[in-house]
């Protein structure tokens, strides 16, 4: 008699994930960027920073293959040195997202009554406020008493980052908290209140992994947020210096060259645009796959 293979939840997900096309396409894709941000740099070792103004705005060619900027800087390297600072801002922030929705959720969603009550009204007024202005405002502020704290880059990079994770819990702690109301009348809670344990416990050990589903699918939604902020922040002026090349500032630089150097803005343009949709192609089949009633 032939034995039927053991199935698991996350067996069935990965099954369902690699018969989405766009899924599968989207993960290929993000894997190359992120490659190429890790390793490109170390094969590919041309100076970001080296200004040569007898090859400026040069167009792409075989010695620059994206071309040059108006400074003469190969914009290859510094599409490649930069998305590591990009896809940084991007994890941290999203880490810092998921940290304070996941927190707020679960205990709102737990403990039900006042609480759920109180800390859904601080939900609902950071949703109500104009996150870009506000954004740019407390940037705006504190950007140069970090510079002068941790340096130049690395008080940029905090700010921002914490900046971007504590405007953007909202709609994780949503979705967490409904998780969390759905699940702590079942009777598996049931049964592990009457063997006494702690709220803590039920809370991390018993309901947050069968939660976690639907935090892996919003942190993956999050991390392509914060990208398009981060470079909505340079694009702006008020990311980081403009020797960190992020994709934001590149375009921020190439604003007025347009007409007579395209390329200038089309390469970063294209690795911002390339991310954040295959990192959202990722989350939707992610989505899908790890629905127990999804049917493929």
């Amino acid at each position: 008699m032939n034995e039927r293979p053991h199935r698991t939840l996350w067996g069935d997900a990965w099954r369902r994930f690699r018969r989405d096309r766009m899924a599968v396409f989207g993960a290929i894709v993000l894997v190359a960027i992120v490659l190429g941000t890790l390793v490109g740099p170390l094969l590919y070792d041309v100076p970001i920073d080296e200004i040569d103004f007898g090859r400026s705005s040069l167009p792409p060619s075989w010695e620059h293959p994206f071309g040059t900027n108006d400074l003469g800087q190969d914009q290859l390297a510094r599409i490649l040195w930069g998305g590591r600072v990009s896809l940084s801002v991007g994890v941290a922030a999203m880490l810092v997202s998921m940290g304070l929705g996941i927190f707020v959720g679960s205990i709102a969603g737990f403990y039900g009554k006042w609480l759920d009550g109180l800390l859904m009204r601080v939900t609902d007024l950071f949703l109500a406020l104009p996150q870009l202005p506000l954004l740019l405002l407390i940037v705006y502020l504190f950007r140069d008493s970090l510079k002068a704290i941790a340096g130049p880059e690395l008080g940029v990079f905090v700010l921002i980052v914490v900046v971007i994770g504590s405007l953007n819990w909202m709609s994780v702690a949503r979705l967490i908290r409904a998780e969390f109301l759905s699940l702590r009348e079942t009777n598996f809670v049931a049964a592990a209140r009457a063997l006494g344990a702690t709220p803590s416990r039920l809370i991390w050990v018993h309901l947050f992994p069968n939660v976690l589903g639907t935090a892996i699918v919003a942190a993956t939604l999050a991390v392509g947020r914060a990208i398009l902020i981060e470079s909505t922040l340079s694009f702006l002026g008020l990311g980081f210096p403009p020797d960190v090349p992020t994709w934001g500032r590149m375009l921020f630089d190439a604003q007025n060259y347009l007409e007579s150097a395209p390329h200038m803005a089309i390469f970063p343009g294209l690795a911002i645009f390339l991310t954040v949709l295959s990192i959202n192609f990722i989350g939707d089949g992610l989505r899908d796959a790890l629905d127990p009633k999804s049917r493929r």
